[in-house]
């Protein structure tokens, strides 16, 4: 047996992992010497010591690929080997299917299953009922007024072939190694994520023109209105004290003016660093008050872990050996080429490990003791992999419930490379992914080649990213990308102010003009969806349909289907009955007009297989976006209008 999976590739850092209730493909290669027949078993023990045996199936591609899908839901390290055997009874099976139709060694064969069928029946473990079956099965096979049609009746008998799927007869077993699979709580694998700025949320302008910031105590009006919509995590950017120095002004000026807020990514000053709040926001009672007001509306909070310092931080006097010094005695500041980050001081992992390390760890162990259990980490790709390898092996040995998510915008080895070393979820290249072409790549990829140790996060938006697509595509792009987010993905997010269509950028840029990194905003959500100037209730339509629909909170699940127009995206997530919380089959269909500026209509192709109905059989979807009902088979006439539904969300009344 070779290439077995789930896997890590070359196995350089963690385990493979799932979420609980994912549904996992165990699937190995598996084959022998000459035309026996071989059976593959699956042996999964929990991590409170349950074990349980899965028949694989052959995947018949050629390549001698077997596989079962399996949920697990108990968290923590599952151990799982594959057994490979010689199958005796479906060796002897097709053997005496064809020989005995032929006529050919007719009294051999039915005294070779006879033989087996008896020994069959004298194993304990057997039902009673289903030993006494295999008795006399074993009898009329060696009775003479068995006629040799009869005889075959009994080769091509379901039933017994049941029996025998369930309990094989099994010679010449071969165990492969032991190996482990991490379940982790659901949350690390899906969800739905609102970002926002807490310092805007209930700020005021004063008649003198300055602003009086908002509060943990303001900010937590916002909480009812964003679990209203049906998102899960309220996601906050940096809250802790920002510094002066070289602090940047309204849409990343080098000069700020009086009243300027500052980047919050400038993290540091005389109050204090990455364990202190911004006196502004509040103190830590207020946090803690945020927090619980957050779980009271159904929301985690997930709190921004920037690891750089202002040149105001107090790490810069107390640990100067933790910054780059340049020739002329001056600190390095950030750069992320073209941009630059006067205000900020990157760490440097080199000269003190250790001290960062045991820093680090402090500061994070001190937000999970305030109620924070996800941690989004902003850029880690410019950390060292052995560092957060480390650090969050270390975090979760002490509580399994934290989550990490990397802000990895970079290439795809450090990408993955980041998800191998723990961290549960990954910023992903969605956000640039817009062709049909791009999408279909990018859906295979993220759901099939790296679903064994890297979770997605598709977010639409973020305070730092305003796609071109977004930009041009006006408000049908951002129900076309809202939807493909929240179906392709278990995981997904929004940064305020996309439900209010915000898409003026900076001139040559992809961020938001006056970027609330830099300054606070002003937003009236209830009165611009009184005025029908939201896109609220279709986010909130959107995370209905995820809350009811199973299929959708899966990863590994989709597959991408067909469509005769090079702008219609077609897709479909399917979850068996047997791997389905509700005991039900769930399948879902998305198809997407991508071109956010005109009427598309063509013909869509679905291969029904895939959800359990057999090709050219007639099935029944309903839209979950505007209740249409229709009537589905093998090829199917769509028309998607951008400027009233470009997405239809279609769940098939019927599938397996």
């Amino acid at each position: 047996m070779t290439s077995p999976f789930p896997s890590v590739p070359g196995g350089l850092y963690h385990r493979p992992s799932a979420f609980s209730g994912e549904a996992v493909r165990f699937s190995v290669t598996a084959f022998r010497e000459g035309h026996d027949l071989i059976g593959v078993h699956l042996r999964l023990t929990s991590p409170s010591g349950i074990e349980s045996l899965h028949r694989l199936t052959p995947l018949r591609d050629g390549f001698d690929r077997w596989a079962v899908e399996v949920a697990p839901h108990e968290e923590g390290v599952w151990s799982f080997r594959f057994e490979a055997f010689s199958d005796d009874f479906a060796t002897w099976e097709h053997a005496a299917d064809l020989k005995i139709a032929a006529g050919v060694d007719v009294p051999l064969m039915r005294e070779m299953g006879a033989l087996l069928l008896t020994a069959a029946s004298r194993e304990r473990d057997r039902p009673a009922a289903e030993r006494r079956s295999l008795t006399a099965t074993a009898k009329a096979l060696r009775d003479s007024a068995t006629s040799d049609d009869d005889a075959l009746t009994v080769v091509r008998d379901p039933e017994i072939a049941a029996f025998f799927r369930a309990r094989p007869l099994a010679s010449l077993v071969t165990a492969g190694p032991a190996q482990e699979l991490l379940v982790e709580r659901e949350r690390a694998g899906v969800g739905a994520w609102y970002e926002f700025f807490p310092r805007s949320e209930g700020a005021k302008r004063l008649r003198d023109g300055t602003v009086k910031s908002g509060t943990f105590r303001t900010a937590m009006k916002r909480l009812p209105g964003v679990a209203g919509m049906g998102f899960d995590v309220v996601y906050l950017p940096p809250i802790h004290p920002i510094g002066t120095t070289n602090r940047k002004g309204r849409n990343n000026t080098l000069t700020a003016e009086p009243g300027d807020p500052g980047s919050p990514y400038a993290i540091g000053s005389p109050e204090g660093g990455h364990d202190a709040i911004h006196p502004d926001l509040g103190t830590v009672r207020d946090f803690r008050a945020f927090v619980r007001a957050a779980h009271n509306n159904g929301l985690e909070v997930a709190l921004d872990f920037a690891l750089q310092a202002s040149p105001d931080h107090p790490w810069v006097t107390e640990h100067p050996e933790w910054f780059t010094t340049l020739p002329d005695g001056s600190i390095a500041y950030a750069e992320n080429p073209p941009k630059k980050y006067q205000d900020i001081y990157p760490l440097n992992f080199d000269n003190d490990p250790a001290g960062i390390y045991a820093e680090c760890l402090r500061v994070v162990r001190y937000w999970v003791a305030q109620g924070v259990k996800i941690f989004r980490v902003d850029n880690p790709h410019t950390k060292p992999l052995q560092f957060w390898e480390w650090l969050i092996a270390t975090v979760r040995a002490d509580d399994p419930d934290v989550i990490f998510l990397a802000e990895a915008f970079t290439r795809p080895a450090p990408l993955q490379a980041l998800a191998q070393a723990g961290f549960q979820q990954s910023y992903s290249y969605f956000t640039w992914r817009n062709t049909k072409a791009e999408l279909e790549e990018f859906l295979t990829w993220i759901s099939h080649d790296t679903a064994d140790f890297m979770r997605p996060n598709l977010f639409v938006n973020t305070h730092d990213i305003l796609t071109q697509y977004l930009q041009y595509g006006g408000r049908p792009a951002y129900k076309i990308r809202a939807a493909i987010a929240a179906t392709a993905g278990a995981t997904y997010g929004v940064y305020a102010g996309y439900e209010l269509y915000e898409n003026v950028a900076r001139p040559g840029s992809e961020e938001n003009i006056d970027n609330e990194k830099y300054e606070f905003k002003f937003r009236d959500w209830e009165g611009a969806e009184a005025a029908g100037d939201s896109l609220a209730p279709y986010l909130r339509r959107l995370n209905e349909i995820r809350r009811a629909h199973p299929a959708l909170r899966q990863l590994r699940n989709l597959t991408v289907h067909w469509s005769d127009d090079g702008a219609i995206l077609v897709y479909v997530k399917h979850l068996p009955a047997a791997l389905s919380e509700t005991g039900v089959a769930d399948t879902i269909i998305v198809v997407a007009n991508l071109d956010p500026h005109s009427v598309r209509q063509t013909t869509v192709h679905i291969d029904s297989s895939v959800f359990g109905i057999p090709a050219g059989h007639d099935y029944r979807v309903e839209d979950l976006i505007t209740g249409a009902e229709w009537t589905w088979n093998q090829s199917n006439f769509v028309r998607l209008d951008a400027f009233f539904e470009p997405v239809h969300v279609l769940h098939v009344k019927e599938s397996r």
